[in-house]
């Protein structure tokens, strides 16, 4: 079973974004380039906030049934970040 740290690595590069080797959140460009990935629509000129993309990805995926950004004020848990990489395997 991969670690949180693995998955978001994992994420990473599958949207093409670098593997960091220390223990990170996303930054606002890598949120965005999985956003543009699953599907979200995103201004790209004036990133939205973490929230909002974290929970237009997690809309995008069918893990959510309404795109809320109230309900994705904290880093994604560990299941969003598998039901996130398993979406992006799948592409």
């Amino acid at each position: 079973m991969p670690t949180v740290d693995e998955l978001r690595n994992e994420i990473r590069v599958a949207v093409g974004r670098y593997e960091r080797l220390e223990s990170t959140a996303f930054t606002k460009e890598s949120l965005a380039a999985i956003c543009e990935a699953v599907g979200y629509e995103i201004d790209h000129d004036s990133f939205p906030s973490k929230p909002e993309m974290r929970a237009g990805i997690l809309y995008a995926i069918g893990e959510r049934d309404v795109n809320d950004p109230s309900q994705s004020e904290q880093a994604f848990r560990k299941a969003e970040l598998e039901a996130i990489a398993a979406a992006l395997s799948e592409e």
